[in-house]
């Protein structure tokens, strides 16, 4: 460039723009050996201390319920319960049931599988609990093999809420999916974790700020139990290269801040960190619409 003084100025370059790097593209867990994911979960089935009533009793599976969707409330109207009447639901990921026996309640008839044999266990005894057994089979699978375990069939929905981040390869389960389990019309409910949410802003809080160890992070933080051995995290857009071009997506919206303090959160009182104390409702629910950490997607098999 020449101004009119005759001075010459170079014009330097613009640096490229910062980006959170998405990991479903890259190779940080798949060389992750799936006996460390069964492991991690059979330490600790997720939701396991929701109660302190006797494991395995209706008190206690009522109470993990009561506390799962008061911290959750959005996974009812997620799930949407009440329309899978009649139908044949596959549940990936199934825990120790919660989801699951409100699909059975409802009357739809369910495949429920998990790769933790201790989640199972409890989920098998929650369906006796119930009287549900007759409405539920439940297999222990990697989900990323399940057609070796699963006899294939089509499902009108395939539900799976917080499960195939963790899972080495999440894209080999969606194509196991798509192959064998959904016909044109089959509804997919999927929740994964949400890469633009508070909680990972506060995961790099608590680490200082290491962005570039980001994947590393959102692991060893993404749970109750520190360390989990996989988790991915998506954006809006990367979902879609998950999900692939067999699923027309319907929805795709963000949810759930979790606003409690940890130390009475644990004993079972629920009081708000001073900042979302200081939040109106409405702010806050809009900022679970903004920066959630659950990334809701609702897809329809072509």
């Amino acid at each position: 460039m020449k101004l009119r003084s005759g001075k010459k100025y170079k014009i330097k370059p613009k640096p490229p723009p910062l980006k959170f790097y998405n990991n479903q593209n890259m190779t940080g867990f798949s060389d992750v050996a799936i006996q460390s994911v069964r492991d991690y979960w059979n330490r600790r089935p997720c939701n396991i201390r929701h109660s302190t009533a006797e494991i395995g009793t209706k008190e206690y599976f009522d109470q993990v319920e009561a506390r799962k969707y008061l911290v959750e409330p959005h996974i009812p109207a997620f799930a949407e319960f009440e329309k899978w009447r009649g139908k044949k639901v596959l549940e990936i990921g199934c825990g120790i049931g919660t989801d699951t026996i409100n699909f059975a309640r409802a009357g739809a008839l369910v495949t429920a599988v998990d790769l933790s044999s201790e989640s199972l266990k409890l989920a098998r005894t929650r369906a006796e609990v119930f009287d549900l057994t007759d409405r539920i089979e439940f297999y222990e699978v990697n989900a990323e093999k399940l057609s070796d375990y699963v006899p294939s069939q089509k499902y009108d929905l395939v539900y799976s809420f917080g499960v195939v981040h963790h899972s080495p390869h999440p894209e080999k389960i969606i194509e196991q999916v798509r192959k064998n389990y959904a016909q044109t019309g089959s509804t997919l409910k999927l929740m994964v974790y949400y890469r633009y949410s508070w909680k990972v802003f506060w995961m790099l809080l608590q680490e200082k700020g290491r962005f570039w160890k980001l994947d590393e992070i959102i692991a060893k933080h993404s749970e109750a139990q520190t360390g989990c051995p996989v988790t991915y995290s998506y954006t809006k857009n990367t979902v879609k290269n998950l999900i692939g071009k067999d699923f027309e997506i319907k929805e795709n919206y963000v949810e759930h801040i979790f606003p409690y303090r940890i130390p009475e959160y644990v004993k079972y009182e629920y009081v708000r960190e001073w900042y979302w104390r200081m939040l109106p409702e409405s702010v806050f629910r809009k900022l679970e619409k903004k920066i959630g950490w659950h990334l809701c997607v609702t897809a329809k098999a072509k």
